[in-house]
């Protein structure tokens, strides 16, 4: 059985987010996945690398110690979906803070030379389910650095055979039938996944 590693990163249980992240969950469960739900928020995940971690950032094995469980956890997956909102033409901290803490040196990638060379090649399943507040245009004017994150950084250390980045744009002024709509082309693309 392969094993999908959900990263959720937001903090009201009410959200359209968390509905989202329950529907990858159930339907990646469904359809015979070993999924390892890592609500972020849940879990208190500290998103701050802190001096002593920043310090020995590039000591491969000593830079494991705080965070050695989600390395695992990490280690463990076959595909890496990430269920989050866009903030501020952003990631919410608490899941940037994931991949500056947890993506290290000697796990997601490998220095050789001075170059980066993938390290997270057993994810073979890359997805990205988010929403934003303002529209397509305002992000592109902004540069989407999400998308443009999961789409090439993560995607490098990754490289996996499947890509998928779904967005919900206009978030703000979404109708239910929009917001339905959205929900049930995520519960699709999940059981193809």
């Amino acid at each position: 059985m392969s094993r999908a590693l959900v990263l959720f990163a937001h903090p009201c249980a009410e959200s359209f987010s968390a509905s989202l992240h329950k529907t990858v969950v159930d339907t990646l469960s469904a359809q015979g996945w070993d999924v390892d739900d890592c609500d972020l928020n849940a879990e208190g995940f500290n998103p701050v690398l802190t001096e002593s971690e920043r310090r020995g950032y590039h000591e491969v094995g000593p830079n494991l110690a705080s965070v050695a469980d989600y390395v695992e956890r990490l280690r463990a997956a076959q595909a890496l979906v990430l269920v989050f909102p866009v903030w501020n033409f952003g990631y919410p901290a608490i899941l940037k803070g994931f991949f500056d803490r947890v993506f290290l040196p000697g796990v997601s990638f490998r220095l050789e030379d001075g170059k980066v060379r993938p390290n997270l090649t057993h994810i073979r399943k890359l997805a990205a389910v988010t929403t934003y507040g303002g529209t397509r245009m305002r992000a592109l004017l902004a540069g989407d650095p999400p998308r443009h994150v999961v789409k090439r950084a993560v995607w490098h250390v990754t490289r996996p055979d499947k890509l998928r980045y779904l967005a919900l744009y206009d978030m703000n002024r979404a109708t239910d039938t929009q917001l339905s709509a959205f929900q049930a082309r995520v519960e699709q693309e999940m059981k193809v996944f």
